[in-house]
């Protein structure tokens, strides 16, 4: 069994290269391997062709007129605070940055970013937001961007809940130990490929025949918990080469652990809608200790160090770390960027699919089936082959990242560029892309807040996958130690693929309600 197919190196995701086009080796192979990008695409006049949209390099001095970075971070404390209250309580997320950048009429502007007063006196609030895909697109310069602990802004948790280890995610490309970690991780995923399907169908068939049972004895089903489980015996296996269920208080808990390690590190930074002003006194004002979590952690630690001891050792013996920095990293990455990006991202995409009214269904099941061949086996390949499965988990990615914020500071002085406007940024200022608009970029997407399910098909929608920048990098990048692109952007793109592939195999339709509840599901016939 081999590696995702859509592996298209796009020249920017090296450091050490501005070169924006492909190579015509490279454009035949992403054809090659995005045929199933084929379907009409209907596009409007007022869109610019997302080809002429790339950043300029550095280097190259702009056309644009250069204008000061409109925005204030307003006074010490006062302002930082009341940007805090109007992003968690007053506007959301989303609202706080549309209303600052219709005020400002700029995709690029000052503001604050939570957490701050009254216990984050060692964090800066002050960011420069970018807004639109040209801007925010300089996020993945290595050359004039740093990414040394900004994974969640100015703002880092303290790295007890990583065994006191920097683990990747925090480490910038310049530093030795992110080269050797990122190089372990994808190793880990070319080794994994070879158990990554049978251990995601397995999974897959466990948690939907708890949805069945739940179904015909309850006549509805809660998904979260089940996909949770699915996931976390899912990835233990492929990533950790390990099986929960060798160790029952894993296999019954294992997930529960991470979703608490996971909240107890971000609640600063995430809005989570409860009675307000009760979550911005207990959430949002002070950390919370890696104590609350601490006996689960050491469980799973244990569990990775002796039922994942062959890859442990390889990380030891093949890339020259620690066994603190192997164990410790393998948790992260397990539970962080995997099980935690998984399990934002799959319910996202089962809840929109099954309260759609559009017959997109119809049309997916259509195409699974027809591509099949009368085969119920499913493999990296077979879904390249589903043009319109790619192009609905794209499109779920554009508007719902699993990350919503990225974060990058400025590694030196540099000139930033928007689609109107060019903008001296200094070396040391905190960027800070909110990509839910980013990727709404009426520039380079028509109809940009609709959800198109076809919209990545076709030539253009091929081109488009340039600017789906949810990995930390364009779809048609590729993961490296000099970038700091999500190592296994390819892997999360097909199991979302082999995901939806898999639900038209075994139903013919099925339907959610807005409590996270399957309510009915048509097995296929």
């Amino acid at each position: 069994m081999t590696e995702p197919a859509p592996k298209c190196r796009l020249l920017c995701g090296d450091a050490k290269s501005r070169n924006y086009g492909f190579s015509n080796h490279e454009r035949t192979y992403c054809r090659r391997t995005s045929r199933g990008l084929a379907l009409k695409y209907q596009s409007s006049d007022s869109t610019t062709d997302p080809m002429t949209l790339l950043p300029t390099p550095p280097s190259v001095t702009t056309t644009l007129p250069v204008r000061a970075i409109p925005g204030t971070h307003g006074w010490p404390v006062v302002g930082p605070l009341s940007d805090r209250l109007d992003y968690f309580w007053f506007q959301g997320s989303e609202t706080f940055f549309r209303k600052r950048m219709e005020k400002h009429n700029s995709t690029v502007f000052r503001t604050n970013v939570p957490p701050c007063f009254p216990l984050f006196s060692g964090v800066n609030p002050n960011v420069v937001a970018v807004l639109d895909c040209k801007s925010f697109s300089h996020m993945f310069d290595m050359e004039i961007i740093e990414k040394r602990d900004t994974l969640v802004g100015d703002f880092m948790p303290s790295v007890s809940y990583s065994g006191n280890q920097r683990v990747c995610a925090y480490l910038d490309t310049s530093e030795e130990s992110h080269t050797k970690i990122k190089s372990f991780a994808l190793d880990i995923l070319k080794r994994s490929s070879k158990v990554w399907i049978s251990s995601l169908i397995s999974s897959l068939d466990t948690m939907w025949s708890t949805i069945d049972e739940s179904l015909a004895t309850k006549g509805k089903a809660s998904y979260l918990i089940p996909l949770q489980k699915c996931l976390f015996t899912f990835l233990s296996k492929s990533i950790i080469g390990a099986d929960p269920e060798t160790r029952p208080h894993i296999a019954k808990s294992g997930y529960a652990t991470l979703d608490t390690w996971l909240a107890l590190q971000l609640m600063p930074t995430q809005g989570i809608g409860i009675l307000q002003p009760l979550e911005e006194i207990f959430l949002h004002s002070f950390v919370y200790p890696f104590w609350f979590v601490k006996g689960g952690y050491d469980k799973l630690v244990e569990f990775i160090s002796e039922e994942g001891k062959e890859v442990v050792e390889r990380g030891q013996v093949e890339f020259g770390l620690s066994h603190e920095e192997t164990v410790h990293n393998l948790l992260f990455i397990l539970g962080f960027n995997a099980y935690g990006g998984f399990s934002v991202f799959l319910p996202t995409l089962l809840s929109h699919l099954g309260k759609d009214t559009t017959g997109v269904q119809r049309k997916l099941r259509e195409e699974v089936r027809s591509k099949s061949m009368g085969t119920s086996t499913l493999s990296f390949e077979s879904v390249t082959q589903m043009p319109l499965v790619q192009s609905y988990v794209y499109e779920i990615l554009r508007l719902n990242p699993p990350v919503p914020i990225q974060y990058g500071r400025a590694r030196k002085d540099f000139q930033l560029s928007s689609h109107d406007s060019a903008f001296d940024v200094k070396k040391g200022e905190l960027l800070c892309g909110y990509q839910k608009l980013v990727m709404r970029d009426p520039k380079v997407f028509d109809d940009p807040e609709t959800f198109i399910s076809d919209r990545f098909t076709g030539s253009k929608g091929e081109k488009l996958l340039n600017y789906l920048y949810w990995s930390n990098g364009p779809q048609t990048g590729s993961p490296s130690t000099s970038n700091k692109q999500c190592a296994a952007k390819d892997y999360v793109t097909s199991t979302a693929c082999l995901f939806v592939a898999y639900l038209f195999q075994r139903y013919d339709s099925f339907t959610c309600n807005s409590a996270g509840q399957i309510t009915a599901a048509v097995k296929a016939k």
